[in-house]
C-alpha cells in the first residue's frame, strides 16, 4: 500500500472541501470496497478523507421538494437500514435488497451511500496484471475476449462490458429513490436511475457525479407504489455472491388485479441499474401471467447482446421476474398492510 495522508472531516462541508481541493483525494466510509482496492493497488489516492464519523446515521419522515420522504444519511449501516421498521413494511424491497448482499460481517460495516458507490467486480479489474480500461484508461479490455461469464447483456461498449454489483441500488431505482449530493456548489439531487452511467468510451467514470461531491443521504418517496415490491437475487451460492442476474418490482394493482402501475429493475445485466422501461409498458393495465412476462421481458431484452459465456442470464431473467411478479401480485397474507 502506498503512503497517504489521512483527513478526519468534522462535517460534510470540511469533507467536500478537502477532496475538492486534492484530485487525487478520495472519500472513507465504511471501506468495505475502498480498502480492498488499497490493498489491490486499484485506488492508489494521495488522500482518504474519513466521512464515518459525519451526522449522517440517521433514518427517519421528512419534507422532500415533492412531498414526504424517508430520508436516509448516507452513512447509515447496511444491516440498520434493512432492519428499519418502517423500511420492512414500506419499502420491503429494499430490505430484501440489502439482506440478499455480502456477509453479515458487511453488512455491519457497509453504509448506504457507499454501497451505490462500490465499483465492478469485474474480474479483470481485480487484477491488476490484465489490462482494463475501467482501472487504467485506453488499455484494453481483457473480459471482451476472456471469461465472459459475468459480462453485462445490455448497455455495454466495445471498452468494458462490466456490470454494477449494487444490490440496493436496483431496489432504490425500482422505488424512485433520489440521492441528496453536497458538492462545492451546494446541494443537489439526483434519482438514483441517473446516477450511474454506461460505460461508453469512459468506463473509468462509474457515475455522474463530479469529484469532491459527497453523497449525504438517499430519500424514499412515500408513494403506495412501493408496499408491494420484492427483490429477487440469482448467484452462484446461497449467500456472500454477487447477482448473476437480480430483480426489483414495485406494482400498484387495480381491483380488477391489473397492474396499474409498476417498476421493474435489472442487476447485473448492464453498467447500471437497469430500469426495464419497455417491459413495463407492455404489463401496465394487463394481468401477468406467464407467456405476457416473457413477452416482456424478451422486449425489453431487444438489444442485448448475449455471448457464449453468459446467454444464460437471459433464461434467468426471465425466471426471476416472473418470480418477483407472481411474488408481489399474489393476496396479501391477513393482517398485511397493502
Amino acid at each position: 500500500m502506498k503512503e497517504l495522508t489521512y483527513v478526519r472531516a468534522a462535517d460534510a462541508a470540511e469533507a467536500v472541501a478537502a477532496v475538492s481541493a486534492d484530485e487525487h483525494a478520495t472519500f472513507l466510509g465504511g471501506g468495505t470496497n475502498l480498502v480492498d482496492h488499497l490493498k489491490l493497488g486499484i485506488a492508489t489516492p494521495t488522500t482518504l478523507v474519513d466521512v464515518s464519523r459525519l451526522a449522517t446515521d440517521e433514518v427517519g419522515p421528512a419534507d422532500g421538494p415533492s412531498g414526504p420522504v424517508l430520508r436516509i444519511g448516507a452513512g447509515v449501516r447496511n444491516s440498520d437500514l434493512a432492519a428499519h421498521p418502517l423500511v420492512r413494511s414500506r419499502w420491503p424491497a429494499v430490505a430484501r435488497a440489502l439482506l440478499a448482499g455480502a456477509s453479515g460481517q458487511i453488512r455491519h460495516q457497509a453504509t448506504t451511500g457507499g454501497n451505490l458507490l462500490q465499483r465492478t467486480r469485474c474480474v479483470y479489474f481485480q487484477d491488476v496484471t490484465t489490462p482494463c480500461n475501467k482501472r487504467e484508461p485506453g488499455s484494453g479490455c481483457s473480459a471482451l475476449e476472456g471469461y465472459g461469464r459475468y459480462n453485462a447483456l445490455l448497455g455495454a461498449s466495445e471498452d468494458c462490458v462490466a456490470v454494477h454489483p449494487s444490490d440496493l441500488a436496483v431496489a432504490l431505482v425500482a422505488v424512485d429513490a433520489v440521492v441528496v449530493v453536497l458538492g462545492p456548489d451546494g446541494e443537489r439531487r439526483v434519482p438514483v436511475a441517473d446516477l450511474h452511467r454506461l460505460p461508453g468510451s469512459h468506463p473509468e467514470r462509474d457515475t455522474v457525479l463530479a469529484h469532491g461531491e459527497l453523497v449525504t443521504a438517499v430519500e424514499l418517496p412515500m408513494t403506495d407504489l412501493t408496499r408491494r415490491s420484492t427483490y429477487v437475487k440469482t448467484r452462484d451460492r446461497a449467500s456472500y455472491a454477487f447477482a448473476l442476474v437480480s430483480v426489483a418490482v414495485a406494482v400498484e394493482l387495480a381491483e380488477d388485479g391489473t397492474l396499474a402501475d409498476l417498476r421493474i429493475a435489472w442487476g447485473g445485466v448492464a453498467h447500471k441499474p437497469w430500469r426495464a422501461e419497455a417491459a413495463e409498458a407492455l404489463l401496465r393495465g394487463r394481468v401477468p401471467d406467464e407467456e405476457l412476462v416473457r413477452q416482456a421481458v424478451d422486449a425489453e431484452l431487444g438489444d442485448a447482446r448475449p455471448g457464449p459465456d453468459n446467454a444464460y442470464k437471459v433464461a434467468m431473467l426471465r425466471g426471476a421476474t416472473a418470480l418477483a411478479l407472481r411474488d408481489v401480485t399474489a393476496p396479501l397474507a391477513e393482517g398485511a398492510s397493502a
